[in-house]
């Protein structure tokens, strides 16, 4: 599915981590794919391979986060400018992902491979890293936390039932509260749905 045919609140991304290998004249190239949901995922993540890969000669990486892709970045770690952060970046975007992080592990093999023999290493490995993955489409989901009094609790039950919404945590006394998961494209009408209920708010975290 392309990225216009989806739904206005989803996205796609990768469903897991997976490895990619690119070897040319003795060096070789690691590509290690990640599905990630903020900056600190991936500052975790980055660390994880420089500790686990201490002796390779170059970690570089792209990523793309937000629905929109409007937070992105590409980093060369000491390879020619553009020659190894832009590729892989450039293998993200034409898979129209996001949320994603990919990390590319050089060890460098004595033959210097010039610009483009770099771009096509650094591409060719992200590219294979993505193909061992799966592509899936992601929801937006908003959290909401509904108060009601305790003699309104069926009607707030049916209305999580009708829609099949995703209860994270609950506290039932004489006043109740549940926290939920909300499809966003579905926020307006549950809203209005709410508004509706005697003594019943919500608010959107």
């Amino acid at each position: 599915m392309s990225q216009e045919a989806l739904p206005e609140d989803s996205y796609l991304t990768l469903k897991g981590e997976s490895e990619g290998l690119y070897k040319e004249k003795g060096s070789k190239f690691l590509a290690f794919a990640y599905p990630v949901k903020n900056e600190g995922d991936i500052k975790e993540k980055l660390e994880q391979l420089r500790k686990r890969y201490y002796d390779a000669r170059h970690h570089c990486y792209a990523y793309i986060l937000g629905k929109d892709q409007e937070l992105f970045r590409a980093n060369d770690d000491g390879e020619p400018n553009h020659s190894a952060g832009d590729p892989i970046l450039g293998q993200i975007r034409s898979k129209g992902l996001t949320d994603v992080l990919i990390v590319v592990v050089r060890y460098f093999g004595g033959t210097k491979l010039g610009v483009s023999g770099l771009i096509h290493a650094y591409k060719t490995a992200a590219a294979e890293a993505i193909t061992n993955n799966e592509i899936i489409t992601a929801i937006l989901h908003e959290k909401v936390k509904i108060d009601f009094e305790y003699l309104s609790m069926n009607e707030v039950m049916k209305l999580i039932k009708d829609y099949e919404l995703q209860i994270i945590e609950q506290h039932f006394d004489n006043h109740c509260q549940i926290i939920l998961e909300v499809r966003q494209k579905l926020l307006d009408e549950i809203s209005h749905k709410i508004s509706d209920l005697n003594g019943v708010k919500m608010h959107i975290l």
